[in-house]
């Protein structure tokens, strides 16, 4: 499902101009995203959470040049989702 998916069906079932969705779609994701990049987890009760989790250092190595570099630590975004929504998707 893409981002233009949601749009049509949220505005299907709302009855919402689909413009003003893509809109709210939109700053939805530039909020987690400026949360993310202040380290602050966003929590949705009963769907999941956008947390931030560190990667530690390792070495890895550059198969074509046959060189190892080390890449430093660093943090990735993910999503765990609620107990409930993980329920609902193992039924």
């Amino acid at each position: 499902m893409t981002k233009a998916d949601i749009v049509k069906q949220i505005s299907k079932e709302t009855g919402i101009e689909s413009t003003i969705v893509l809109t709210c779609i939109e700053s939805f994701m530039r909020n987690v995203k400026a949360a993310l990049l202040a380290g602050t987890p966003v929590f949705l009760r009963g769907f999941g959470s956008f947390i931030l989790k560190k990667r530690a250092q390792k070495t890895a190595r550059n198969i074509s040049k046959n060189t190892t570099l080390v890449i430093p630590e660093h943090n990735i975004p993910a999503f765990k989702p609620a107990k409930s929504f993980m329920a609902q998707i193992k039924h």
